[in-house]
């Protein structure tokens, strides 16, 4: 069997809980539905699970198909929550992280950003798709994973490389980070400030060029989709998402894609290679956006 459709239990699990949290299912609630016990669905979640029947009736549940819970080909991941999840466990065992995420990849951003981020989420949130209470837990929930991301990365250091496309920082400095485009004239110019913070930490690193943290601004046109490119010891992974953090996000609608598959793997590595040949990097990198600060931010 090829190394990409190995399958591993501990993965099966793994993915179990990023489903169960994007649905936003405490554990107790979980078992309650399926009549078992909150100690036999922790252990489905470490990946103990004995029978098959136990792994199907968690993916009728969680309204997920088997395959995609067990990783066989594309697993297809409708919340934000479960994406960030997955995400989250993928990070958690790589060796080198490629990534093209709007305005920059989360995981090199300020705690600073964090706070903004809150409020921009919440902002961005309909009042007509969900309540107040239920978009402040989708929030909250989504804002403790990827707090755990940025810690497990700080902790582990893996290599990394994040394509930042021009185009997204210039809308970044120009507007800041918001949800919505009816806000306040102050608030807009609070996150314009705060996008002026975030930008100067980014040139920063470009100036000091930490261990193993590359960033490649990119001029060109870039995909309308993120991804992100996860080499693990023995194989790797690409995750295709419309979900976004930055400008105008999207933590409701869209369908991610997680998969192993060579030929996927080997188009987005084509397209990585292509963006960073191409990008401006180190002192031309940050000369660049130094020029760009001056232009456009406040």
């Amino acid at each position: 069997m090829p190394a990409e459709e190995t399958i591993s239990f501990s993965d099966i699990g793994a993915r179990l809980r990023a489903h169960r949290l994007g649905k936003g299912l405490s554990p107790e609630t979980l078992a309650e539905k399926l009549g078992m016990s909150r100690a036999a669905l922790y252990r489905a979640e470490k990946g103990e699970i004995r029978k098959i029947e136990t792994l199907t009736s968690i993916a009728s549940e969680l309204g997920v198909s088997l395959a995609s819970l067990m990783g066989v080909g594309v697993e297809y991941v409708s919340s934000a929550v479960a994406f960030f999840e997955r995400m989250r466990q993928l990070e958690r065992n790589c060796e080198q992280i490629i990534g093209l995420f709007s305005p920059v990849s989360y995981l090199l951003t300020s705690d600073a950003y964090d706070d903004m981020l809150r409020e921009v989420l919440l902002e961005s949130v309909p009042e007509s798709s969900m309540t107040a209470d239920a978009a402040a837990d989708l929030v909250a929930s989504l804002l403790e994973i990827l707090r755990a991301r940025k810690k497990s990365f700080h902790q582990r250091r893996p290599l990394i490389v994040s394509l930042i496309a021009s185009a997204d920082l210039e809308r970044f400095l120009l507007h800041g980070l918001i949800g919505r485009h009816d806000l306040p004239s102050d608030v807009v110019r609070a996150r314009r400030v705060q996008a002026r913070r975030e930008a100067e930490s980014i040139l920063e690193m470009l100036r000091e060029e930490p261990i193993g943290i590359q960033i490649g601004i990119v001029r060109e046109p870039v995909p309308a989709t993120s991804f992100q490119i996860f080499r693990q010891d023995g194989r790797s992974l690409v995750a295709i998402s419309p979900f976004r953090l930055g400008e105008q996000p999207n933590i409701r609608l869209g369908v991610a894609l997680i998969t192993a598959a060579q030929e996927a793997m080997a188009l987005h590595e084509e397209i990585a290679r292509g963006l960073w040949h191409d990008a401006l990097k180190g002192k031309e990198a940050a000369e660049y956006l130094e020029a760009m600060i001056a232009k456009y931010a406040v």
